[in-house]
């Protein structure tokens, strides 16, 4: 085959010079949404219908119109293997069908499908208009009606009494629920690394994982909370969230402010992670009352939630030295560890999973 036939034929398809024979890279971060907002409308009732049975021989047939169908409900429900709200990003209407319309002969109309909407767990559904919680999907398989269906009419044959034989009265299907929903995703996670930008958390969890979070040597590389799954032995594993860096005032929405914040809530260990040299010259130990302050401010149940100070870069001469400050003025011990190296790292994984075993007080 010919370029020119090559270039023509449905099946193929060419690509930049840069990357010729590979399929353009994927930007992960547009594919990572964590809050949307959608309206919905279920399905309204069928009408009743009013008919008569109309037969050859069988005078007065009476009145046989069926009722309407139900209307389809809208149900979000909270599903495994699903990490991210990216399906409802570019579908901001989502409309149940409506039941069917009763017809003669006592027949019924046909009630619609409900309308399932799949979300990740952790996921918070509220009312945008109003602002009250509907449910929180906290677990796989929580499912909360978004939007009721209407109900289906009533036919004529529901009127039929001794006393009103050939009834022409009906009711119409009941309208159908209509609401604007607002979707915010938590993600669970067993531990969150948390610190300021730089301090090595994405190269922590990559290296305790298989999670490939974006690296680079600058602060802000993360835009986006990464999961991984961390192995303690054979049997024993636990979940790792990557939290993009905080900088002070991220409560009052400083940087991404609660973009990040909110995603910290639902994790059960702190593992707070300090740098021991600060690329804009600041005190790590200053650096680290400023996230504990921010995380405090934002949740005051954060304050009490289990934490594990660890000082990265070990390889730096002044991280022992760091080190050993936070642990005289924490009264506690600081852990010290290297992602590159892989010092401490072995420390690290059997405090976190010492510290999962202790009875949960949040």
């Amino acid at each position: 085959m010919g370029m020119a036939q090559r270039r023509s034929s449905p099946f193929f398809m060419s690509y930049p010079s840069s990357v010729a024979g590979r399929p353009p890279k994927v930007d992960r971060s547009i594919m990572f949404v964590d809050e949307v907002e959608i309206r919905v409308q279920a399905g309204k009732g069928g009408d009743g219908c009013v008919s008569f049975r109309r037969e050859k021989y069988v005078p007065r047939g009476g009145p046989d119109g069926g009722d309407g169908g139900d209307g389809g409900s809208v149900i979000i429900v909270a599903a495994e293997g699903v990490d991210s709200l990216s399906a409802l990003i570019h579908r901001k209407h989502w409309n149940a069908r409506s039941g069917g319309p009763g017809r003669g002969a006592g027949c019924h109309g046909a009630s619609a499908d409900d309308l399932v909407i799949r979300v990740p767990p952790g996921t918070v559904i509220s009312d945008a208009a109003e602002g009250f919680v509907l449910k929180d999907l906290a677990r796989p398989g929580d499912r909360v009606v978004a939007a009721l269906g209407g109900k289906g009419g009533k036919g004529n044959l529901r009127f039929k009494s001794s006393t009103n034989r050939t009834p022409r009265q009906s009711t119409p299907g009941g309208p159908g629920e209509q609401r604007r929903v607002r979707l915010e995703l938590k993600i669970i996670a067993d531990v969150g690394l948390v610190g300021q930008p730089n301090a090595g958390k994405s190269t922590l969890l990559s290296r305790l994982s298989r999670a490939r979070p974006q690296i680079a040597p600058y602060p802000f590389t993360t835009k986006y909370p990464n999961l991984g799954l961390v192995q303690i032995n054979f049997d024993r594993s636990f979940v790792m969230a990557d939290i993009p860096g905080l900088i002070e005032g991220a409560h009052a929405g400083a940087g991404l402010g609660h973009e990040f914040l909110r995603h910290i809530q639902r994790t059960g260990i702190l593992t707070h992670l300090v740098e021991p040299e600060p690329t804009d010259g600041a005190d790590p130990v200053a650096n680290y009352h400023t996230v504990r302050g921010e995380l405090e401010k934002y949740d005051a149940a954060l304050g009490g939630r289990p934490e594990i100070v660890a000082v990265t870069k070990a390889d730096l001469p002044s991280a022992e030295a760091v080190r050993r400050r936070l642990a005289d003025e924490l009264g506690r011990p600081v852990l010290l560890l290297s992602a590159v190296t892989g010092q401490g790292l072995n420390q690290l994984v059997g405090a976190i999973a010492e510290a999962l075993e202790e009875p949960k007080a949040w």
